[in-house]
């Protein structure tokens, strides 16, 4: 698995796999590829917080019903109305909220805003795709709405005329140019560019005629999948009049084609795009080519989320364009790789050598998806210790793209390519890069000169020491054991933290050249800018690189070691601190939270979770992961909730739900308002033997204030 360019396209992928091609022997070079082009990319994160679907729909819900004070705020037209699209929430409060416009009922085209507002609903800026009010003559269109079809029509350029037909023309005002104008949006379909129903729409003026705009057309649905290694999950295809095709629009566009086992020297040479009647795809087995192609849709679906979810980064180059992706590359081949001048991705079927298992795991295609992130972030350059670099950086966030899917039939591990049936077991293993007999796991001054599948496994081992720190564990099932160069023994700040180190020291501090002493500078100070300067966090990265060899450890600032995140649930119930009266212990809060202030009483002990109450736009967030439910029995979740509120009536205006791995299993609200504690019971029957992240989210809207009080959980 590499990134290649053309100078390399048609010789580089002998070793892309490291030890694929030739398991226990393998020794040829890889060729060095140039440079590629690079851009800026965002800051990590971009200082949002994280919404689960709940929460964003409420904080949408409470953006519509600020809409109209918002519009005359903005000095908007008598005749306009806002529609609230999406909501970002920074960290400290503060929201971008995005409208859509409607004048006298019509969509406006060109007439989508962000306004952002301090956390106490202040409004503090706005930026507007059309600056001022909307106005038009009139709403009374001179072209009748088949008129405006049959000019659509000919005006398409996407979709042959020939064949094109036109449906749905619909009134709406064109703001997209200087000057507001009513028009008509057509959608016009037919054989074209995507396939043999292809959709474009068509914007022309309502009283001329005359061509205003035209774009393609993607409509997203979801399709059900059952992939080689995934197993059966949902995908997101596209449908094209009574057909269906493998095009993400969801994510950017990203399309699957079937190479048709084009060679690897060109690989798109007998490509085409799968289609069919059905939105069914594969069986499951490699003799069935969909399959692989739905290992490959959901492998970069999550990817393109994961970088989403944790870094606000949307897609490859951070611009919400997709990279279309090609399976069933050559004949027999152990090996996938990304190439940055078509900026696409290649997948290989496999061979005899790996069960002719396809080359599309999760954590393959999250790392094929993260050479595109390294080539528009740092540009390693692929050779010597940035080559090694490149190709860690890859096999990290692909193994936290296999965390983030959570797919049972592919648990998350810090085991690269394990899904792959190699005689080995695996391409490679972040824990003991040296278990497959070439990987480095400690850096020596000849590092640059070896293999960048090999010399990566330094950034391999340093990443897995500082995510889970020394000793031996069980991790989705997998046998790992945190050895070190130094003898050393310390505890880790968890993959997500560590990841978050990774991807910031690669989208700010590191260039093309540089080495693995420049890592771990570029690390410290990413740790330093996230954490702190003397924070555990920031020693703890230096401790994991000495342990690789590379430097020495900073002095221990004495700040405590932090929790490490759980791995493999302990048996019985696993639930941590469930009276809060060890503080924070075990739990994941969004803010201040847990706390044994005297302003409100405890059900029990002096500690309490205490969420919103702000009077003001807010969520939060309580949560602990890895949380064994009961094999046995009637499992269920118990604690005691407390709701205090200023609102009144029956309306849900600020709820708190309480879910299981992302899934709303009750909610509460102001309605829900009690004199004191109150014993509440969900049901975990169907989560038998598994093991759960429990949250409780809170969102609260503008106006009045509501307390919720929590305490006393367990799970039994």
């Amino acid at each position: 698995m590499y990134r290649k360019n053309a100078l390399a396209a048609g010789v580089a992928a002998a070793l892309a796999l490291g030890s694929v091609t030739m398991v226990a022997t393998q020794s040829t070079a890889v060729p060095q590829s140039t440079a590629a082009a690079s851009t800026s990319a965002a800051q990590p994160g971009a200082g949002f917080r994280a919404m689960t679907a709940d929460t964003r729909s409420e904080a949408i819900r409470t953006a519509g019903r600020n809409a109209a004070a918002t519009a005359r705020a903005l000095a908007l037209g008598p005749e306009e109305r806002l529609v609230a699209k999406d909501v970002l929430i920074d960290a400290d409060g503060a929201r971008h909220v995005r409208y859509d416009r409607t004048y006298r009922g019509l969509a406006v085209i060109g007439g989508d805003l962000v306004v952002h507002l301090a956390k106490n609903g202040r409004i503090t800026g706005s930026d507007l795709a059309h600056q001022g009010a909307i106005r038009v003559a009139g709403t009374t269109p001179k072209l009748s709405a088949a008129d405006a079809s049959a000019r659509a029509v000919k005006h398409a350029k996407h979709v042959k005329k020939a064949k094109a037909g036109s449906k749905d023309s619909t009134l709406a005002v064109y703001a997209a140019g200087k000057i507001p104008v009513l028009a008509y949006r057509s959608t016009v379909t037919g054989a074209g560019e995507t396939g043999p129903a292809s959709r474009e729409a068509v914007i022309v003026d309502a009283d001329s005629g005359a061509l205003l705009d035209q774009y393609e057309l993607h409509q997203s649905v979801t399709g059900t999948g059952n992939g080689v290694t995934v197993g059966q999950v949902s995908i997101e295809t596209t449908q094209t009049g009574s057909g269906y095709t493998l095009t993400d629009a969801a994510h950017g566009g990203t399309i699957v084609y079937d190479s048709y086992n084009s060679p690897q020297s060109n690989p798109r040479q007998n490509a085409r795009a799968f289609s069919k009647t059905s939105n069914s795809w594969g069986n499951g087995t490699a003799s069935s080519r969909e399959s692989a192609a739905v290992d490959a849709s959901y492998g970069l679906a999550k990817t393109w989320d994961y970088y989403k979810d944790s870094f606000n980064r949307s897609g490859i180059r951070n611009d919400g364009r997709g990279a279309p992706a090609y399976v069933h590359v050559d004949n027999s081949l152990v090996n996938a790789f990304y190439d940055d001048n078509c900026f696409c991705m290649y997948f290989g079927d496999g061979s005899s050598q790996n069960s002719n298992t396809p080359v599309t795991a999760v954590d393959v295609a999250g790392h094929e998806m993260s050479h595109g992130v390294t080539a528009a972030t740092a540009n390693l350059t692929y050779s010597g210790e940035s080559g090694g670099l490149n190709e860690a950086t890859s096999d990290i966030f692909g193994t936290m793209v296999e965390f983030y899917a959570n797919n049972t039939a592919d648990p998350g591990d810090y085991y690269i390519g394990e899904k792959l049936n190699m005689s080995s077991g695996y391409l490679r293993r972040m824990d003991t890069p040296s278990a497959d007999g070439n990987s480095l796991s400690c850096w020596n001054s000849g590092a640059g000169s070896v293999d960048v599948h090999y010399s990566s496994g330094i950034a391999n081992h340093f990443f897995y020491l500082a995510s889970e720190g020394t000793g031996a564990k069980t991790i989705g099932g997998r046998s790992h054991n945190g050895t070190t160069c130094n003898n050393d023994t310390f505890a880790g700040i968890g993959k997500d933290k560590a990841a978050a180190v990774w991807y910031r020291a690669l989208s700010a501090y590191m260039t093309s050249s540089t080495n693995y002493a420049g890592a771990r500078t570029a690390t410290l100070q990413a740790a330093a800018d996230l954490y702190g300067t003397n924070s555990q966090e920031r020693y703890l990265v230096s401790k994991a690189w000495a342990a690789v060899s590379v430097g020495t450890a900073l002095p221990d600032p004495g700040t405590g070691t932090p929790t490490p995140e759980p791995t493999d649930p302990p048996s019985g119930n696993a639930l941590t601190n469930g009276s809060f009266e060890q503080g924070a212990s075990g739990w994941t809060q969004s803010d201040n939270i847990i706390t044994n202030s005297a302003l409100q009483p405890a059900r029990d002990g002096s500690w309490y979770a205490w969420m919103m109450g702000y009077g003001a736009d807010a969520v939060e967030s309580v949560s602990q992961s890895n949380i064994a439910v009961p094999a046995t029995g009637a499992p269920k979740l118990t604690f005691w909730l407390k709701v205090s509120t200023q609102e009144s009536g029956y309306a849900a205006y600020d709820t708190l739900k309480v879910k299981i791995n992302g899934t709303t299993l009750a909610t509460y609200s102001n309605a829900n308002a009690s004199s004191g504690y109150v014993q509440k019971t969900v049901d975990l029957s169907a989560y038998k033997g598994q093991s759960v992240k429990l949250e409780f989210a809170g969102t609260e809207d503008t106006y009045l204030p509501t307390i919720f009080l929590l305490d006393q959980i367990a799970i039994g």
